[in-house]
């Protein structure tokens, strides 16, 4: 069973680096729909190895753009470990509606209050709207994704004929 979840955590976080290719321009570098498997693999981990799922994606994300922010990018892996481990924590509770919240706010606000004081306010203001609209859009694809990841998970979709 330990296999079964480490290799399934291997894919998510191999996933994750693949979405960090993604790349949406903003106004400081660009964002990535790195998060986007770590969200989908909260249906099938344990919180545990979701957040470390998310924090490895991100870190191969960082790392394929050149760590522009430098060793800020770990912080920033720590945060995407704790925001992804309680989300998880909150699908696993049935919280359908609450994780998404917690998500979003987490995600696109509250993570970017370190950079206020360790970088600046104006790096703060410049980097809360691209990073907010990133969080929202990898929310609204995995919503739009997971009932039928579900379906298939579940052998209900026929995948042909």
């Amino acid at each position: 069973m330990h296999l079964r979840k480490l290799t399934l955590t291997a894919l998510f976080a191999a996933l994750c680096v693949i979405g960090g290719y993604i790349k949406i321009p903003s106004g400081i570098g660009s964002l990535a729909l790195d998060t986007v498997p770590a969200l989908l693999a909260a249906s099938f981990l344990p919180p545990l190895f979701v957040g470390f799922a998310s924090m490895t994606g991100h870190l191969a994300s960082a790392m394929y753009a050149g760590f522009p922010l430098g060793p800020l990018h770990v912080v920033i892996a720590i945060e995407m470990f704790i925001i992804l481990y309680v989300f998880s924590r909150m699908h696993r509770a049935g919280r359908k509606v609450w994780k998404w919240v917690f998500f979003i706010v987490a995600n696109g606000v509250l993570a970017l209050i370190p950079f206020y004081f360790i970088v600046s306010p104006a790096f703060f203001v410049a980097a809360l709207p691209s990073i907010f609209l990133a969080t929202v859009l990898n929310a609204a694809v995995v919503i739009t994704v997971q009932p039928a990841l579900a379906k298939v998970a579940k052998g209900r979709l026929r995948l042909s004929k």
